[in-house]
């Protein structure tokens, strides 16, 4: 069922709230306007009020397939976001196989089209040997191209400065980048090893993946973008000092951008003492200081795009110790709720967050009729209810790896429906897993 009439809601769009009424027919948003009148076939769907968002479209996730799917996989991942509001995500190359040619990347698109409940968009990645699959990659067929500019596995850290200025001179669609510089991690980890060996407490892990580590490789990626002109992206921004290298203002017209995660804005390091490993993830979880000048940056526009970087491990996985304890957590059922905190903490507005987790994200990556609430655009949709509060628990975790570092937190809003190109894919805590979301389109 796609032709829907929904109505008495408070629309939040393009810097606007207002109350109308919404008409979907055949995925689409047809019709945006005050006391509709329901036609025959349409469903009516009584907003009561309650807040109606485009869906959120989250530019970082890892759902681990192919090759990791014992902890991760599209199916679970994109359940898991529906659930949390998310309508579109843009997902990682670093499975294994990497995303690294043109095959591995349909061979994802082909798996999605299977089994995603949102919809879905993947990243080449670039390594030092495959320039010629960057240079040729047809623009339409990628969000952009994934670089590693810190430590990563196998072959997927870029670390030859020919390779990278070549990467940043030829890339046909934006360059995404991960800024950590790998020779400061290694002697930060190497000072802590001689102290504590195999145990090295949780806390150094901000010490080690350093402030300056972030920022002397954000430097470099922003002064390669420079020379070049490349349409740079900087993703999970973890630090105040590099907040300042990012203008506020638009994202529209701006040639480098850069983005942060709700993790940055929720968790600081006194959480490792509670949390430890679960909330281990690269770049680390720095200060309260860098969380404040982090969520400063983004309602200025200094940042421009709030996501997650979603990235599960299996809890077995995490308890190991700190150098065998892999990093990244799971995010996308509770991202949305997460972001809106900031809202009733009165630190980011309603509008700034939609701009965010929305019409940022849509503009950036040139994604064709998304993203907005827009006559003729697709009916991608959230309503959330401000207020009905949310208390985390792990039974309802539908990410697979079955744990949330949010378990017991209580929000102040749930996400009470969730429409991906006009279906109804979750309402009142259930999906609806017939649901299958579409392959993003971009407009090169």
């Amino acid at each position: 069922m796609t032709d829907w009439l929904i109505t008495n809601a408070e629309l939040i769009n393009e810097g606007r709230r207002f109350h109308a009424d919404l008409r979907v027919r055949g995925g689409r948003i047809e019709r945006i306007d005050s006391k509709l009148t329901a036609l025959a076939n349409e469903r009516v769907f009584d907003a009561d009020g309650r807040w109606l968002l485009p869906g959120m479209i989250d530019d970082q996730v890892h759902f681990r397939e192919p090759g990791l799917t014992h902890k991760a996989d599209i199916e679970h991942e994109s359940r898991a976001c529906v659930a949390g509001g998310i309508t579109s995500y843009m997902e990682m190359p670093n499975t294994k196989p990497p995303a690294t040619n043109r095959e591995a990347l349909e061979a994802k698109y082909a798996r999605a089209a299977e089994v995603s409940r949102a919809n879905y968009g993947f990243y080449l990645g670039a390594t030092n040997d495959n320039l010629a699959d960057i240079r040729t990659l047809d623009p339409k067929a990628a969000p952009g191209i994934k670089v590693f500019m810190g430590a990563s596995t196998g072959n997927m850290l870029v670390d030859d400065p020919a390779t990278l200025d070549a990467i940043f001179r030829d890339a046909p669609v934006p360059i995404i980048t991960h800024c950590e510089d790998t020779p400061t991690i290694l002697a930060n980890e190497e000072r802590a090893r001689a102290r504590w060996g195999d145990d090295i407490p949780i806390e150094q892990h901000p010490l080690i993946r350093s402030r300056e580590a972030c920022m002397k490789s954000t430097l470099l990626a922003t002064s390669l973008a420079r020379k070049h002109d490349t349409r740079l992206h900087v993703l999970h921004i973890s630090t105040a000092e590099e907040c300042a290298l990012f203008e506020p203002g638009p994202v529209a017209g701006k040639r480098i951008t850069a983005e942060t995660c709700v993790h940055f804005l929720h968790f600081c390091d006194a959480d490792y003492a509670r949390l430890g490993h679960l909330i281990k993830c690269n770049p680390a979880i720095k200060t309260a200081a860098d969380r404040d000048a982090i969520t400063q940056a983004l309602a200025e526009g200094r940042i421009d795009v709030l996501a997650t970087d979603h990235a599960p491990h299996l809890v077995t996985e995490k308890s190991a110790k700190y150098p065998r304890a892999p990093s990244g957590l799971p995010l996308v059922q509770y991202a949305l709720q997460c972001a809106l905190e900031r809202v009733f903490d009165g630190k980011l507005t309603l509008e700034r967050v939609v701009e965010a987790v929305t019409h940022a994200p849509a503009t950036l990556f040139n994604v064709c009729e998304r993203g907005y609430l827009r006559e003729g655009y697709h009916a991608d949709l959230v309503l959330v209810d401000p207020n009905k509060q949310h208390t985390v628990a792990a039974a309802n975790v539908l990410s697979k790896c079955s744990w949330t570092p949010f378990e017991g937190t209580t929000f102040r809003s749930s996400i009470a429906a969730t429409f991906v190109n006009g279906r109804l894919a979750w309402h009142e805590g259930k999906p609806d897993d017939s649901v299958r979301g579409a392959r993003l389109e971009f407009a090169r």
